[in-house]
């Protein structure tokens, strides 16, 4: 079904990194899948949007060369021509339109391209009859329609787009010398070959300047996803595992999804994707697997990203949430007679996700320390393995984690052994409190600390609507609709027209 659709679709896919290999069969590659993007037809007509900037930077951008020729004429010799500084002037775009053909790539038309093009002209012919010369301005009137047949094909580890197939249609092109609108019967006779020299050389350039706006776009874009999936020591190689699919409502690529961390990077290789995972319904989606969650939460815990801090009044005050256990002595001593009492919690294990239809459940192993002011031994240490129910949402651009531990197992504390009589029931208290105080403080923290480094990386420049997150056996799928941000484009033309 015919639609619009921009350039920015070709480079869309492009969101993800590079790597050096991809299988052309894309069901053998599902199981080394760790991210699956599939963009519906509707997102196309957002993208749309954009498209006749991206088509304009390219007319305007293109450098058109100086041409120089001869030709013989009956009755007048040999005329000779040079055709300097062309520029064009006065563009306007009709519309864009589009088709996906499965299996094969998608057929773009950009409609009623309007343009002047100007320059100078030096020309001179002569015979037995005449012999003279000129140099004049010259202005093309022209209306174009423009056809590209890009074939999307894994290149270098990337979605890549094939746009050899490039042609355009003039419906008018028109020379006309010193702005004379209507020439003798001998200019006519020059400008009607000089026109046809005009059209081979305005065709090579405009296609050849889409072309590389479709790598400058594609390079753009993936320039934001490397910096996107990347902090610090930890990055993620999400080159694609296999030659995209073209259905005829959506575009669908498949990634690698592979932390890179200290040197070492992950290995997925029993992905359970299937496309009958992901429907058609929203404009973007992404599927991603537990085996590439779990490597990132593994990267995060070795770095050091699972620790909180709680000192001062934020301490005394979390603290003295109304609990059913009472406070043992130790602790109420430390809280009031400590001017920076401070609770410092950290992950003493590598925490395992696991994705179901009724949730995503983490396992970790947490520990904490209580330390009161002027000691540098701790009065408490406590220890316990966890199961956290966890749900995630995206809202006013914030990320949200919400949860409750369903499992604490081999809880131990320590204690001076001034206060060994009272283990049980700093035991008790300790439990207690992990439940109702700590876990929603921990996921609090992440939830800001998530949203934070989303910010970083740019994510609050989308318009999102309804973002949601719905985890499924194995896996998670991300879906939404989408704004495609102005100032992200004005950016690229900037870079673009440099």
């Amino acid at each position: 079904m015919p639609g619009k659709v921009p350039l920015l679709l070709l480079s869309l896919l492009s969101w993800f990194g590079t790597s050096h290999c991809c299988l052309q069969d894309p069901a053998s590659a599902y199981r080394f899948t760790g991210a699956v993007c599939r963009l519906t037809y509707p997102a196309a007509v957002v993208l749309n949007e954009k498209t006749t900037k991206v088509i304009e930077a390219a007319f305007q951008h293109a450098r058109y060369p100086s041409m120089k020729g001869e030709k013989s004429l009956l009755f007048i010799g040999k005329v000779m021509y040079g055709l300097d500084n062309l520029e064009i002037h006065n563009l306007s775009i009709g519309q864009s339109a589009f088709e996906l053909h499965p299996g094969e790539g998608i057929a773009m038309e950009i409609s009623n391209v309007s343009a002047v093009f100007k320059g100078s002209i030096q020309y001179g012919y002569g015979s037995w009859l005449v012999n003279f010369g000129h140099s004049v301005d010259f202005e093309i009137d022209s209306q174009i329609d423009l056809g590209i047949n890009p074939k999307l094909y894994c290149g270098d580890g990337k979605v890549a787009a094939d746009t050899a197939d490039c042609y355009l249609n003039f419906h008018k092109l028109r020379l006309h010398l010193q702005g004379d609108k209507e020439p003798n019967w001998l200019k006519k006779l020059f400008t009607d070959f000089i026109t046809l020299t005009v059209k081979l050389v305005i065709k090579g350039q405009i296609c050849k300047e889409i072309n590389k706006a479709a790598n400058i776009l594609a390079d753009f874009i993936q320039d934001r996803a490397e910096q996107f999936l990347t902090d610090g020591d930890i990055s993620v190689d999400i080159g694609i595992a296999a030659a995209p699919v073209i259905t005829a409502n959506y575009i669908e690529s498949y990634h690698k999804g592979l932390t890179k961390y200290n040197n070492k990077v992950a290995v997925i290789n029993e992905s359970v994707f299937q496309p009958s995972h992901l429907t058609e319904d929203r404009m973007i989606y992404f599927w991603i697997s537990d085996q590439f969650l779990n490597p990132m939460l593994k990267a995060a815990h070795q770095d050091g990203r699972f620790q909180l801090n709680v000192s001062g009044e934020e301490l005394t005050t979390l603290l003295r949430t109304n609990l059913s256990t009472a406070m043992p002595e130790l602790i109420r001593k430390c809280l009031l007679d400590s001017a920076s009492p401070e609770l410092i919690l950290w992950s003493s294990s590598v925490p395992h996700l696991n994705s179901s239809t009724s949730g995503t459940t983490v396992w970790v192993q947490a520990s904490g320390r209580l330390h009161c002011e002027g000691q540098g031994t701790p009065v408490l240490f406590f220890q316990t393995d966890m199961a956290v129910d966890i749900t995630t949402s995206y809202v006013n651009k914030k990320v949200l984690l919400q949860g409750h531990p369903t499992e604490i197992s081999a809880f131990r504390a320590e204690l001076p052994l001034q206060d060994q009589q009272r283990h049980d029931e700093a035991l008790e208290f300790l439990k207690e409190a992990v439940v109702k105080v700590g876990t929603p403080k921990v996921l609090s923290v992440l939830g800001v600390e998530l949203t934070r480094l989303l910010d970083k990386q740019g994510l609050y420049q989308f318009d999102l609507f309804n973002p949601e997150v719905l985890p499924r056996d194995g896996f998670v799928v991300i879906q939404m609709d989408f704004g495609f941000p102005h100032h992200l484009l004005v950016e690229f033309l900037k870079r673009t027209l440099q």
